[in-house]
């Protein structure tokens, strides 16, 4: 069985209608999903853009051992176990952050295909003067990354030259040519991303006759520098990208069913994270300013994500089993018939789509890597059943005092922006799914074994003691002050 991975980065999985969306359209993934196996519990696990892709191309629960940082040289990667068993692999992508720099994301590929231009991919230098979309105050790095993606995309003439466009058309032509092989196909596209900048036709399906600032790249923290009609304006940019995301991901499976690959082809779909747009006051995915990083609570509208799993001849429907970004390379070996390599930490998902097993594991535990010390400071989430628990670690000494290069790229100091970690927060998700309501105090219990089991996972992983130490406390006994209480 041939098989194709397509990830879409930073796509909300409440902005798609096989996830209940009404609002934004998104025919040609809802479509797919009816012929298909939808996860309704996937969640992240390393976080974000490049700790995500060294889940996906390891199958390892990185957090306990990658930052942002490039492919570890020695690491059992699935390109290379792929192409050891003689199938034809190729990676097509316009994420600029896996292959810039030397990241080498693309070992092992017998081909790849880099669509150069997004965010802050140094393409071109002219023009140098471009306008701003909005006040600089209102958009992160608005003379560095804004200023680059304006002259990157200023050739730009008509929707067939957006990123994603051109990513799916080049996955298209190669499908074309290689139909007759044995391969696996791996699709990266850095869209729904800011800088949000879809054909205005699209925007104007969801907030037309706007003519306030554009803020297409808004700037990460609270959300209070908004107004209203600038927030709905946002949330309407990124609403355009996700239409046009879906439209261009359409063209690729209209590609496939000419071929007639339908039949010997399986289709993944995923994302990395999510993306804040007001919820719990914040906008983006974590706090970025020139000078510090602070990590934000990953709450479901960014720890929770889309996944649907074509395989040919299967009946699919809804998979309440959970999923986490691990458990790729080891699903797309089993669908291949090559043997997962022992290296590899997660599960393979064909089982639980046929039904041979009703559960992968007990929970999923989300963060940003923990191979810092101390790791005290840097949320983690669990999710069992009902509830979420997010949860800082509890260090007894300095507070991430480390750099870091999370979200993009860019080396900062990691900081907690109070003076102390936070308490711990709990949340009933039945009751309050946009985890308002933190329950914590009256539910220590639970809490307690939410974060008993994250710490036995993390050792089942082999985690360092000198990270894990920082980890086996639930708290201090205190409540602590702070922006995230």
């Amino acid at each position: 069985m041939n098989v194709i991975l397509i990830i879409t980065d930073t796509m909300r999985r409440d902005h798609l209608g096989l996830y209940g969306n009404q609002t934004v359209r998104t025919p040609h993934l809802d479509r797919l999903a009816g012929m298909s196996y939808v996860f309704d519990n996937a969640y992240c696990a390393n976080f974000p853009t490049v700790p995500n892709r060294l889940d996906v191309m390891t199958g390892r629960f990185t957090m306990t051992e990658y930052g942002w940082q490039p492919m570890p040289r020695d690491a059992t990667i699935i390109s290379e176990v792929l192409g050891d068993a003689g199938k034809l692999t190729q990676m097509i992508v316009d994420t600029p952050h896996i292959l810039a720099n030397g990241y080498g994301f693309d070992r092992g590929f017998a081909g790849w295909e880099w669509i150069r231009g997004q965010e802050n991919d140094r393409l071109r230098t002219s023009p140098r003067d471009v306008t701003l979309p909005a006040a600089p105050e209102k958009l992160r790095s608005p003379e560095t990354t804004v200023r680059q993606h304006l002259r990157n995309i200023s050739t730009r003439e008509s929707e067939a030259d957006c990123f994603c466009a051109r990513t799916m058309q080049t996955a298209c032509d190669w499908l074309e040519d290689n139909r007759d092989e044995d391969f696996f196909l791996y699709i990266d596209t850095f869209d729904p991303h800011e800088p949000w900048d879809a054909p205005q036709w699209y925007v104007d399906l969801y907030d037309p006759g706007y003519e306030g600032d554009e803020v297409s790249y808004p700037v990460y923290g609270p959300s209070d520098y908004l107004s209203e009609a600038e927030l709905r304006h946002m949330r309407a940019l990124y609403a355009a990208e996700v239409s046009l995301v879906d439209a261009w991901v359409g063209r690729l499976l209209s590609q496939v069913e000419q071929l007639g690959l339908m039949d010997d082809t399986a289709i993944i779909y995923t994302t990395d994270h999510g993306f804040y747009h007001g919820e719990h006051g914040l906008t983006g995915k974590t706090i970025i300013s020139e000078n510090f990083h602070a990590d934000t609570p990953l709450y479901s509208e960014v720890a929770r994500i889309p996944l649907i799993v074509y395989v040919p001849g299967a009946t699919g429907g809804r998979v309440s089993a959970y999923a986490q970004p691990p458990d790729y390379a080891p699903t797309v070996l089993d669908l291949m018939g090559v043997p997962m390599p022992e290296t590899m930490q997660g599960m393979s998902l064909a089982p639980v789509m046929r039904g041979e097993r009703s559960m992968t594991r007990p929970f999923a535990v989300s963060t940003a890597a923990l191979n810092v010390a101390p790791s005290g400071g840097r949320p983690t989430t669990i999710t069992q059943g009902e509830w979420s628990l997010i949860y800082w670690g509890c260090p007894d000494g300095p507070l991430m005092d480390h750099l870091t290069r999370n979200v993009d790229g860019v080396q900062r100091p990691a900081i907690v922006p109070t003076d102390a970690v936070p308490a711990p927060q709990l949340y009933h998700l039945p009751t309050d799914p946009a985890q308002k309501y933190n329950v914590y105090a009256e539910n220590r219990d639970i809490a307690v074994k939410l974060h008993a089991d994250h710490v036995r996972f993390l050792e089942d992983l082999g985690m360092a003691d000198e990270f894990l130490c920082h980890r086996r406390r639930l708290d201090a006994g205190t409540p602590l002050g702070g922006l995230f209480t």
